[in-house]
């Protein structure tokens, strides 16, 4: 069962704001999700085959190795930069 206090939880991990109007409906569409998945989980699948149901094999393209970027290119842009990487802020 989701519970507000979930939703509230989620909303806080996330870094999301939900206003409060909103908080009820999302509840419930969450907990509409998860029964959902639910339901899926329950399907009975026995004797069923999942593996490769399209008889798909190596459907991946060729590899093309191409040449990069200069650095100084790719870095032109970069607001602070050092030893050939961007720099970054370090979040708290």
């Amino acid at each position: 069962m989701i519970t507000r206090e979930d939703v509230e939880n989620i909303a806080l991990l996330s870094k999301l704001f939900v206003p409060e109007e909103e908080m009820d409906n999302l509840t419930q569409s969450m907990q509409e999700i998860v029964n959902f998945a639910d339901t899926i989980n329950n399907a009975d699948t026995e004797g069923v085959e999942f593996d490769n149901i399209n008889n798909l094999s190596n459907v991946f393209r060729q590899d093309d190795v191409k040449e990069s970027l200069p650095v100084e290119e790719i870095l032109s842009n970069a607001p602070e930069q050092a030893e050939n990487h961007f720099l970054v802020r370090k979040q708290a």
